[in-house]
């Protein structure tokens, strides 16, 4: 690869991130946590967000989890926020506030994958380690005409030797980030402009018209599906809410009482009978069906339903409504809320 013309084209096209004028590792490492599956223009104003309430690692190790968690608040993927406020915690009291220099020892944090580790090591400290992630695949596969499906073990350990190989090891901050850059701005997943790429004639996919065969890769797992009954239970101006603490999708976060059924099917009176004696109420009505909605994440795909149902008095677990706004909760669930008024 001509790294010469891959920085030049960075210098003249790259965006105005504000993590790019830092190489202060916390503001790096915090960018990079937060664009994990995150496109830019979504993890951007969260970025801002976190920066302006949690300035260093001090103030976000100090911090409560349900306080990271709700400022991270319809942002997906969870463990993400969970592995950051755990990772600040341990970079204050195990490393006195100083995040390690070196690419091995990055790894050994939590949450802390290759990709994220390679490039705080070349951004923030220089080191001549490669960065690999979905715009470095693609632009690789093109570039060098490589077929081999980039989510398998063969292929993972081609694109590593070949990212290494091409890398300029000279700037490998520059270098890696104007290869990610390129992926993101230039060589597209879909309709990449190569009419006016300046790495065009060293291109294996161009020259050869499989552009849009590369890279390769291999069926995502199967989805499962599930079905939510989520119970708006109140009582005057308090409502129930429980914490997921399973190692399920929201972990950590809150929610209206559950009840999950299978196929789509709608809570039996068995299944409310069971509710109203796990949460110890008396109804005063029938649950009413308010509204239904789907929701999809990575590897599941849910089939919501929002019922409401008053009751003559409710358990300690009951929140002030007005205070709802200080518990993180599953954006589809805060949106639900939102729109109902309470």
């Amino acid at each position: 690869m001509n790294s010469a013309k891959l920085i030049r084209w960075f210098e003249q096209n790259k965006r105005d991130l504000p993590w790019r004028h830092t190489k202060d590792p916390y503001k790096i490492w915090l960018s990079e946590i937060i664009l994990q599956q995150t496109r830019v223009a979504q993890g951007l104003p969260y970025y801002i967000k976190f920066i302006k309430q949690f300035p260093d690692v001090y103030a976000l190790a100090n911090s409560d989890e349900q306080e990271v968690l709700k400022l991270w608040q319809g942002l997906g993927y969870y463990t993400r926020a969970r592995n950051l406020h755990h990772t600040a915690k341990e970079i204050v009291h195990r490393y006195n506030g100083r995040f390690p220099s070196t690419y091995a020892k990055l790894l050994q944090l939590k949450g802390v994958g290759e990709y994220t580790a390679a490039a705080i090591a070349s951004f923030c400290f220089d080191q001549a380690v490669p960065v690999i992630d979905g715009n470095v695949f693609r632009v690789l596969s093109r570039l060098k005409g490589i077929a081999v499906p980039i989510n398998t073990s063969e292929g993972k350990k081609i694109f590593k030797i070949t990212a290494a190989q091409s890398m300029d090891t000279s700037q490998p901050a520059r270098y890696n980030q104007a290869v990610m850059e390129f992926g993101a701005l230039q060589c597209l997943p879909q309709q990449p402009l190569c009419k006016t790429c300046p790495l065009q004639t060293e291109c294996v996919a161009y020259q050869t018209g499989k552009v849009e065969r590369l890279p390769v890769k291999l069926p995502k797992i199967k989805i499962k599906k599930r079905t939510f009954h989520f119970v708006l239970v109140y009582s005057n101006d308090k409502i129930l809410l429980q914490k997921r603490q399973n190692d399920d999708i929201w972990k950590n976060l809150y929610q209206l009482p559950l009840i999950e059924t299978p196929n789509q099917k709608s809570p039996s009176n068995n299944d409310w009978k069971l509710f109203y004696d796990k949460w110890q109420i008396t109804p005063e009505h029938k649950p009413e069906h308010l509204s239904q909605t789907n929701h999809k994440l990575t590897h599941q795909h849910l089939n919501i339903h929002f019922w409401k149902l008053k009751t003559t008095g409710l358990s300690l677990q009951a929140v002030d409504i007005k205070q709802l706004k200080l518990y993180p909760l599953p954006v589809v669930i805060a949106n639900f809320l939102d729109n109902y008024n309470l």
